[in-house]
C-alpha cells in the first residue's frame, strides 16, 4: 500500500487515510453493509416474519411515546450509529464535535458504533420496541426505509419542534418532504447518499458518457459496466433515464425497468452488479463507468486521479440516514439538543469534512471552507440549488409492491 504523510493532505484526505489505515476503507465498508441490507431479510423474507411473531403490521402512523423523560435530571444520551460515521480526532480515540456538545451542554454521550447492518440491527431492536420496552438508546441512524418502518409501526417518537429550532431552520431543502416522513415530524437527516454516474478516464480512452443509456447501449463499454445490488439506486436511475419520476413510477414503468437493464445483462453489456466493491474495479480501471455513491467517489478521487463522476441530465438517486428517537427512550429532551447541535453550521461543517457524504445542512459552505476549501466547493458533499433540482428520491413501497420488486431485482442481479 502507498505511504501517505498526513501534513501534505488536506482534511478530507486525512480523515479518509486514516479510515484506510485502521479499518481498510471501512467508511466503503459501512456503505456496502448499509446499502446490502436494504433488499435482504426485512425487505423479501422479513416482512412475513413480522406478522408471524405477532408484530402488527406497518400502517400504525401516530409516533410512540416515552413513560417520562428523565432529560432534566439525567445528563447523559445513548447514541447509536454506524461505524465510521463520526468526525475522530488524530488520536482516534475522542470525536471533537461530541466533545463540544458536552463541553457546552453539560450533557454526556454515551456514543456506540452498534449498527454493522439496517436488518441486523432491527432484529437486535424488535423485541423490546414490540412489547413497548426501553431500547437503552435515545437516538438512532437509521436508513430511510428502515426509519419509515419504524415510523408507521409507531416506534419511534414525534420530535418536539421547540427543541430543534436549528434543525428547522438549517434542513436542506432536498431532504424537508420525504414521502414516509412529511415534514420531518419524525426524523431529520443524519447524512444523504447520492448516486452519481462514476468512471475512470484512462480505462474510457475518449469513450463520452453522460448518461444510464450511454452505459447500456454503448458497444465500446460492452463487459466494462456495473450497476449497483441496491434495488432503489439502479432501478432509480434507470427510471430516470427512460423518462420516469421515481418517487411516482408504476408496475408497468418498473418491469420496463427491468427489462432494461436485463437486456444489457443478456448481451453482456453489464460486467456485474456491486455492493461497495465497484471501488477496486474502477481504480483498475476493469470497470470503465459504474453507478457509484458520492460519498465514495470523493474519497476516491482523492487517491485516484482518473476517478471522476458526472450527474446525468436526467438526475440522480439520493437516499438518507435518519436520526430518530425510539420509542420509551429516556432522555427524548436531550436526544433532540443533540439532534439540533448537528444542524448548527460549524458543528455540521466539522462533521461533514470527516464523512464526505451530502451535508443536509444549509449555511454550511463558508464553516467547511475554513476546514478545506476542497470540500466547500464539492458538489458532492454540497450540492448547490441546481444539483439539488436534480436529485430524486425512491417511493415508499407497501409491503405487496417491497416484495414483488425485490424477487424481479434479485432475479434480475442473479442473487
Amino acid at each position: 500500500m502507498e505511504q501517505y504523510e498526513p501534513d501534505r493532505l488536506n482534511p478530507v484526505q486525512r480523515a479518509a487515510v486514516r479510515r484506510s489505515l485502521r479499518n481498510g476503507r471501512a467508511s466503503l465498508t459501512r456503505r456496502s453493509l448499509l446499502r446490502a441490507s436494504a433488499g435482504g431479510a426485512l425487505t423479501v423474507g422479513g416482512l412475513g416474519a413480522l406478522s408471524a411473531c405477532g408484530i402488527p403490521a406497518a400502517g400504525k402512523t401516530e409516533g410512540g411515546t416515552s413513560a417520562e423523560d428523565h432529560s432534566a435530571k439525567e445528563k447523559t444520551v445513548h447514541f447509536s450509529n454506524w461505524t465510521e460515521y463520526m468526525d475522530v480526532d488524530d488520536s482516534g480515540k475522542h470525536h471533537p464535535t461530541l466533545d463540544a456538545f458536552t463541553e457546552r451542554t453539560g450533557i454526556s454521550v454515551k456514543y456506540t458504533e452498534d449498527i454493522n447492518d439496517n436488518n441486523e440491527f432491527f432484529g437486535k431492536i424488535k423485541p423490546q420496541l414490540a412489547a413497548g420496552q426501553d431500547t437503552g438508546r435515545d437516538l438512532m441512524v437509521l436508513t430511510d426505509w428502515l426509519a419509515a418502518r419504524l415510523i408507521r409501526l409507531g416506534w419511534v417518537q414525534k420530535l418536539d419542534p421547540s427543541n430543534l429550532p436549528h434543525a428547522y431552520a438549517n434542513l436542506s431543502s432536498q431532504f424537508r418532504t420525504p414521502d414516509w416522513d412529511p415534514g420531518r415530524a419524525y426524523s431529520y437527516p443524519w447524512q444523504g447518499i447520492a448516486t452519481v454516474i462514476a468512471f475512470n478516464r484512462k480505462a474510457l480512452d475518449g469513450i463520452e458518457v453522460r448518461s444510464v443509456s450511454d452505459l447500456l447501449d454503448n458497444p465500446k463499454l460492452k463487459g466494462r459496466v456495473g450497476f449497483l445490488t441496491e434495488m432503489r439506486d439502479s432501478m432509480g436511475m434507470t427510471l430516470l433515464d427512460m423518462g420516469k419520476d421515481p418517487g411516482r413510477f408504476t408496475d408497468d414503468d418498473y418491469d420496463a425497468a427491468v427489462a432494461r437493464l436485463q437486456k444489457g445483462v443478456d448481451k453482456g453489456q453489464i460486467r456485474r452488479f456491486t455492493g461497495n466493491d465497484y471501488t477496486s474495479d474502477l481504480t483498475k480501471g476493469d470497470l470503465a463507468a459504474c453507478l457509484a455513491w458520492a460519498g465514495d467517489v470523493v474519497q476516491l478521487k482523492a487517491d485516484s486521479p482518473d476517478v471522476d463522476f458526472i450527474i446525468p441530465d436526467s438526475g440522480y438517486m439520493t437516499s438518507s440516514d435518519n436520526l430518530v428517537i425510539p420509542s420509551k427512550a429516556r432522555h427524548k429532551t436531550n436526544a433532540e439538543r443533540l439532534i439540533d447541535y448537528y444542524y448548527e453550521p460549524q458543528a455540521a461543517a466539522e462533521l461533514a469534512a470527516y464523512i464526505n457524504y451530502v451535508c443536509p445542512v444549509d449555511g454550511v459552505k463558508d464553516e467547511l471552507a475554513k476546514i478545506d476549501e476542497d470540500a466547500a466547493s464539492n458538489p458532492l458533499i454540497l450540492p448547490d440549488k441546481a444539483m439539488q433540482a436534480k436529485s430524486h428520491a425512491f417511493r415508499s413501497l407497501s409491503q405487496k409492491e417491497e416484495t414483488t420488486y425485490e424477487e424481479k431485482f434479485a432475479k434480475l442481479t442473479g442473487a
